[in-house]
């Protein structure tokens, strides 16, 4: 697992073996999020909008969302709303302001009550607008003004020395008189546009007469994000993530060997041969005993997750030949009949139905004892009538320290280690020849000897 990539069918085989374990986290995720949903109150967003008439860079509207949200306008909206509890620090937190299409200014407010957000929005709105015409009206320059009144003035004497010149005129309807009316008439209205256009453009009258604001701020009838049901939802799903990447990141993370020339070179010794256990569930770790026990159970831990689904393999006597030619090649490595040391994992169910079935299908030549050795605290029988080991073990289940030690204990012993047995579980394919419990019953009855007397933990 540490070097493959990591795929769909990964995730959705730890959902479907750990799916107990990630129910559970997702539970205490969702507690989570409902406790954070009740230290953090429910709140309510609204907002209202001031038209701002005319022609506006977008600089200037960046700056009037300034002024909206400034220090000034939110104190002024404290100071009338008078909230208890609630200072003019706290609103400058729930008051926000943008520039939209249309130079229109959006001033959002957020409160703990639908009320009061309306409230809030509405009297933010109305400071704005008031402060900005102030603003506009100190920062107009005074001599312009002046000189702006007193062009209105001679435009005006214009227009009264143009109606004498349009009256002194030939009174008469000859074209030379409807001509000059004409032109006089035309410099009037001409002059009238020109005073109403730099009335226009000033920018105080712009400010102060045409900035409005877009009526009252709608009550909110809904929570803003993130609402409770939103916490909630948040904490279960991340929780299950992190739970689902901690699984990944465990596997990635896995020193347990895979590979076959791994495995022999850990032991020291060569591949005889890979045999086939049938099981009807995915392979089950010691679940132990007591408590600690009946937890990993319930939550499904004492199944792995991170190995294949076992594959279909053959009947009963495809399995069988298998074995048969495991033990063919001890006898023919052996010169002289002796006994020798089955040594498997103990926890390993695979390995120990494995080294059954081989002490079974061996007989009396060579003949096998099955010895399950401790991991932790490898030991294994001392030389007696046994003069060699036969290590079997599954696939993907120890490291290579947990292997060399399970070496080192057979060589203290003095045991030579003959040869490597892989183990690998597999779903029986029901066969119309052989039955599959024609060798049960032998089988069984080892198991029970070797749970009895064989067994050596150190």
């Amino acid at each position: 697992m540490s070097d493959d990539t990591i795929r769909l069918v990964t995730i959705g085989r730890i959902i479907r073996r750990r799916w107990r374990l990630l129910t559970l986290l997702a539970l205490v995720g969702a507690l989570v999020g409902y406790g954070a949903s009740v230290l953090f109150p429910p709140r309510y967003t609204t907002s209202a909008s001031v038209l701002l008439p005319g022609t506006w860079e977008e600089r200037e509207l960046l700056t009037q969302t300034e002024v909206a949200t400034s220090s000034v306008v939110v104190d002024r909206a404290a100071a009338t709303l008078a909230w208890p509890g609630v200072s003019s620090s706290d609103l400058r937190d729930q008051v926000s302001a943008k520039a939209t299409e249309g130079n229109i200014i959006k001033i959002s407010g957020t409160a703990d009550t639908p009320e009061r957000a309306q409230r809030l929005c509405d009297q933010v709105a109305k400071e704005f607008v008031s402060y900005a015409t102030r603003i506009a009206s100190e920062s107009a320059d005074p001599e312009a003004t002046d000189e702006l009144a007193a062009l209105q003035k001679s435009v005006q004497d214009t227009s009264r020395r143009i109606s004498r010149l349009a009256d002194a005129a030939d009174p008469g309807q000859t074209v030379e008189s409807v001509q000059t009316r004409t032109e006089l008439e035309k410099l009037r209205t001409a002059l009238r546009e020109a005073i109403n256009t730099l009335q226009q453009a000033d920018p105080a009258e712009n400010v102060a007469k045409n900035m409005v604001v877009m009526g009252s701020a709608t009550r909110p009838t809904g929570e803003a994000p993130p609402t409770r049901a939103q916490l909630i939802a948040g904490g279960a799903l991340l929780f299950f993530l992190c739970a689902v990447i901690g699984h990944l990141t465990a596997a990635r993370m896995s020193h347990r060997l895979r590979g076959e020339p791994e495995i022999t070179a850990a032991l020291g010794a060569a591949l005889l041969g890979t045999v086939d256990v049938p099981v009807a569930r995915p392979t089950h770790r010691p679940g132990g005993r007591g408590p600690r026990g009946w937890i990993r159970r319930l939550l499904g831990l004492d199944v792995r997750w991170d190995i294949p689904a076992p594959q279909t393999s053959g009947d009963e006597a495809s399995r069988q030949i298998r074995y048969r030619r495991v033990c063919s090649r001890l006898r023919d490595q052996q010169p002289a009949p002796r006994r020798l040391l089955v040594v498997f994992p103990e926890g390993d169910e695979t390995a120990r139905r494995a080294a059954a079935q081989l002490v079974v299908e061996a007989g009396t030549d060579p003949l096998l004892r099955a010895v399950a050795v401790s991991v932790s605290r490898p030991m294994v029988p001392d030389r007696g009538q046994a003069s060699g080991a036969l290590v079997v073990l599954s696939v993907g289940s120890w490291t290579a320290g947990e292997l060399a030690g399970i070496a080192e204990a057979c060589a203290d012993a003095q045991h030579t280690v003959v040869g490597v047995v892989l183990a690998g579980p597999v779903r029986a394919a029901r066969s119309a020849g052989r039955p599959r419990q024609a060798a049960a019953p032998a089988l069984t009855a080892f198991e029970s000897e070797l749970d009895d007397a064989t067994g050596v933990t150190g």
